[in-house]
């Protein structure tokens, strides 16, 4: 092999690891953590500037604002986050993005294999599966800086061929330099990635710092490509997420190119004189090409931040209208419209749940005014609904189907698993709230009565029934303990309650005092109202019980 072809080799094979160890840590680090993510960002986006730091800590870590934008893009698609909270999330992106760059300048590339020892005894050898993500992660790292230094090895080969340097020397027209960040960010589809190579080149003197604050630039439109992407599926507040990210970079751009035109010297002269005292002249250069990265993303985000309200407007002026009233058999949450990745499969399956819930609590309730108001319109909607929720329950089980498929954290796993249970009671809620429309529908043909003691005891059950659901549904949303005593309590006096009445019953039917067919159709009313809450008990403590098994 000759001295040309082991240096092709040489850069396309340490870029290809670079990028691999950048993918790998940054798919480890969204598997360990998960749903956690979604509650730490939706914390702390209530306000603003802690959201920006937020988006900052959380791409500063994923080592990717693609994966960061995505996930919040995902997370709206979802109804998880509002825009003001996702624009703050986004901002925040943008800055901690130009972490990779400032740990790639400092040249940690010495210490990789003591990274990829540590992680392979991490991911080969210890049992626990934290362990194991841990070690995953030190090893993408570790992978990530091994990669860099093949490929700073080989650029520095390429000083010796003229041609070369005079090729990376005539970059200079700022519009070009652009276009070159932009077209090399969409390409590998990562401005971190973009970045780290234009230090290796800075360092190598193959291109001057000066013209990196253009390439740059162009990185963080090129950036823009995999969001944009994701978006397409979303719904529209997704489509404008996605707009808020690709305008803020652009309009970054013009007003950084409208600085350096107006105030260039002054600005360079600034950046150079932080990196002044470092003697090594390849490694100056691309701390500078490190620091342009930062002090640009810092200062756009300072800029723009205030006007955070504007872009939402512009994005909503962009993409008018809102989103259809999703009716009949149709998903809102999940299916091919959603964002389906690693970090928002489980809120939008707990999500679309929630909705196929609502929806047979719901049925409940106008099952049981057909029942006591006689209610032709209320009985014909019971049924209507029951082939909504037939049609949820199919298609929340292939989405968790799917889903398992996925490398998920191990706590989103068990929630997953726990998931097809929950999907299956609130499946079988459906079903006794069509029996009971079954039952009214009987006793509207039949002219049938309840006496007025019957049914007393009857909407008294049928009560604690349905507070019991809403804390077994809003306990299985939130994780929130505040109500699981209240709902253990509540299935205790409603199984008291369901004998008791029972026994009353029987009593009268005894005397005389009721009519059999009615007798009968009562007795089945509190054994299925009974069942009911069973099911609403299997809901609240579906992720427990998924834990001891």
């Amino acid at each position: 092999m000759n001295e040309t072809m082991k240096i092709i080799f040489g850069l396309v094979g340490g870029l290809a690891i670079f990028i691999y160890g950048m993918n790998m840590m940054s798919e480890c680090l969204q598997k360990a953590a998960g749903e956690k993510m979604k509650k730490i960002l939706a914390l702390l986006t209530k306000n603003p500037i802690l959201g920006v730091l937020a988006g900052a800590l959380t791409t500063a870590v994923l080592q990717s604002s693609s994966a960061t934008t995505v996930m919040t893009i995902g997370f709206v698609s979802a109804g998880l986050m509002s825009l003001p909270q996702a624009i703050s999330i986004i901002l925040g992106a943008n800055i901690g993005t130009t972490v990779t760059g400032q740990l790639i300048s400092f040249k940690l590339d010495a210490i990789a294999p003591f990274f990829i020892i540590a992680g392979v005894i991490l991911v080969m050898f210890i049992k626990k599966p934290m362990a194991k993500r841990i070690g995953e992660v030190v090893l993408g790292f570790g992978i990530l800086f091994f990669g860099m230094s093949t490929l700073s090895s080989s650029v520095k080969h390429l000083n010796q061929f003229a041609a070369v340097k005079t090729l990376f020397g005539s970059v200079t027209n700022p519009f070009l330099a652009v276009l070159i960040g932009f077209v090399l960010t969409s390409i590998l589809q990562s401005a971190s990635a973009s970045v780290g190579i234009l230090i290796v080149l800075a360092s190598s003197g193959l291109i001057h710092p000066d013209i990196c604050y253009y390439i740059i630039m162009g990185c963080d439109i090129g950036a823009c490509g995999s969001a944009v992407l994701s978006s397409l599926g979303g719904n529209k507040d997704a489509k404008r997420a996605a707009l808020i990210h690709l305008s803020f970079n652009m309009i970054g751009t013009v007003i950084v190119m409208i600085l350096l035109a107006v105030a260039g010297n002054p600005i360079r002269s600034a950046i150079h004189g932080l990196t002044a005292s470092i003697a090594d002249t390849g490694l100056r250069a691309g701390r500078d090409v490190a620091n342009i990265n930062s002090i640009l993303k810092v200062s756009q985000v300072i800029i723009l931040f205030p006007f955070s309200k504007y872009l939402i407007k512009l994005t909503r002026w962009l993409v008018k209208g809102e989103d259809e009233e999703v009716h009949g058999l149709e998903l809102k949450y999940i299916g091919n419209h959603s964002i389906f990745n690693v970090t928002t499969a489980l809120p939008q399956a707990i999500h679309e749940t929630e909705r196929m819930g609502t929806m047979a609590v719901n049925n409940l309730k106008r099952s049981m005014k057909a029942l006591m108001e006689k209610d032709e319109e209320a009985l014909e909607e019971v049924y209507k609904k029951e082939e909504v929720i037939d049609f949820l329950n199919t298609e929340i089980s292939n989405y968790l189907v799917r889903a398992n498929q996925l490398s998920l954290p191990i706590q989103d796993r068990k929630e997953l698993g726990a998931m097809f249970h929950v999907v299956n009671d609130i499946e079988r809620i459906g079903d006794h709230a069509e029996n009971i429309a079954d039952f009214a529908k009987t006793m509207r043909k039949a002219d049938l009565q309840f006496s007025k003691k019957a049914t007393n005891e009857l909407m008294e059950l049928y009560e604690k029934v349905c507070t019991l659901l809403e804390f077994s549904i809003k306990k299985f949303v939130s994780g929130d303990e505040t109500h699981a005593i209240e709902i253990m309590q509540l299935e205790d006096e409603i199984d008291k309650m369901e004998k008791k009445f029972q026994k009353k019953h029987v009593n009268r039917l005894a005397n005389n005092k009721c009519e059999p067919h009615a007798a009968m159709i009562f007795s089945d009313l509190l054994s299925n109202l009974e069942r009911v809450a069973d099911h609403g008990v299997n809901i609240a403590f579906a992720e427990q019980d998924e834990e001891e098994v």
